[in-house]
């Protein structure tokens, strides 16, 4: 088979959470379970760090990632889902899992699927794990993929957790409350096992509290630990303040990025305690060069100027607020905005918080999931958010940009998707 015969297979083999939902949704870790125990546990020839939480969790995965790698460390690097390319869910140092790899896994390991009937998630994480140990990395950082506390990926046993905030998102099966969601997510919490929460509000903190004290692992709130406040951009960095100290220039911008800085210095902080070798001038470098190290892409990154082109996978009420906000911060003639939204999402909270007096370019991503952008429209109109539909990615990124004085922002967004169909475009 070739890497594209190969993906097929796994896409049209497995089902993929990421584009027909909750069909592929497998809750509980037997399957999991039993393709490690096939492939001889290789989740335990590394240390690992594992990472929830509705929002953040890839920017706090990247900035761990570089950093570690800047301070001489092979690190694996599990998230998801990808944007453009299957391979950016597995890296090792930054570089996309080789693709011969992907086919060969595939299928030497074609019975063992057809024996447990894995979900997409699970087969792809069993691979990433497989493949970080025969790359022999140092540390790994995994990324859960849905809640916590039944995702695949909690049969890891980490140096570290980290929770980096709780918002609505998947309610039909983490729950329908910020507690039940924060229950779930903090399943990954482990006995005597350091744990980070990034942002926790009213609601949650009683719950990693309580679940912490259970387990015995010290817990750590990064809000506690570290304020982080913006200062400026200078040369597509943005340069932050640390306790109204010392400063930091990160790569990824976007104000909403102040709380995952603050996330990940408390644990790179933990990482420390826990002997990991960081210097001072790794985390400067690692957090400036986050996207030339990890190859990061999508977090309110500019795509092009005059006009700005800009684009974000928020996808849920939690993102699209910290959206809304970047937005409100920029200056421009005329707003723009290209979305497309999964079926499954709260829709109408989500157009609840768009700027009225945008220009909409309403689309679809080429996925099962996709809401049709004629019905996104209409929903659209019932909060005052007017514009056309455009049946693809391209079509409404191409008109929005011809109708766009040099002085306009265009911003791209509303889902994982939108964004990943129109990263090649730029």
């Amino acid at each position: 088979m070739t890497y594209t015969d190969t993906l097929q297979y796994l896409y049209d083999r497995l089902p993929v959470f990421h584009h027909v939902g909750g069909a592929a949704y497998k809750p509980g870790l037997n399957n999991t379970i039993q393709l490690m125990d096939a492939l001889d546990n290789p989740q335990t020839k590394y240390r690992c760090i594992h990472i929830a939480g509705t929002n953040g969790k890839g920017s706090v995965s990247n900035m761990l990632a570089a950093v570690l790698q800047t301070a001489g460390y092979k690190v694996g690097l599990y998230t998801s889902p990808h944007l453009v390319d299957f391979g950016e869910r597995i890296r090792v140092n930054g570089q996309m899992i080789n693709q011969q790899y992907v086919i060969d896994f595939v299928e030497n390991n074609k019975d063992v699927f057809n024996t447990i009937e894995p979900s997409f998630f699970e087969a792809t994480m069993a691979m990433a794990f497989n493949y970080f140990a025969d790359s022999k990395v140092d540390v790994a950082i995994i990324e859960v993929g849905l809640g916590g506390r039944l995702d695949s990926t909690n049969i890891i046993q980490p140096d570290l957790s980290v929770i980096t905030n709780i918002s609505f998102d998947h309610v039909g099966f983490l729950g329908d409350t910020l507690e039940k969601i924060a229950f779930e997510k903090a399943g990954i919490i482990k006995p005597a096992t350091p744990v980070v929460i990034g942002e926790s509000v009213t609601e949650t903190q009683p719950v990693f509290v309580q679940k912490a004290g259970k387990e015995n692992a010290p817990l750590y709130f990064a809000e506690e630990r570290f304020k982080v406040t913006f200062k400026e951009y200078s040369d597509a960095k943005m340069l932050v303040e640390i306790n109204g100290k010392s400063q930091i220039k990160c790569g990824l911008c976007g104000n909403y990025q102040l709380k995952n800085i603050s996330t990940a210095l408390t644990a790179i902080e933990q990482l420390i305690a826990l002997n990991y070798s960081i210097l001072e001038s790794d985390i400067l470098n690692g957090f400036e060069n986050i996207t030339e190290i990890t190859g990061l892409q999508g977090r309110w990154q500019t795509l092009r100027s005059n006009p700005t082109v800009v684009c974000d996978t928020g996808h849920n009420v939690g993102g699209i607020q910290f959206v809304v906000e970047q937005l409100k911060a920029q200056s421009y003639k005329k707003l723009r905005i290209v979305i497309g939204m999964v079926n499954d999402k709260d829709i109408s909270a989500v157009l609840n918080l768009l700027p009225k007096d945008a220009v909409y370019y309403f689309t679809q991503a080429n996925i099962i999931r996709a809401l049709s952008c004629d019905e996104l429209k209409l929903k659209a109109e019932t909060f005052s958010l007017n514009g056309d539909v455009y049946k693809t990615v391209k079509q409404a990124v191409d008109k929005a940009v011809n109708d766009s004085d040099p002085n306009d922002l265009v911003f791209i967004g509303g889902s994982n998707f939108i964004v990943g169909d129109a990263l090649p475009l730029f």
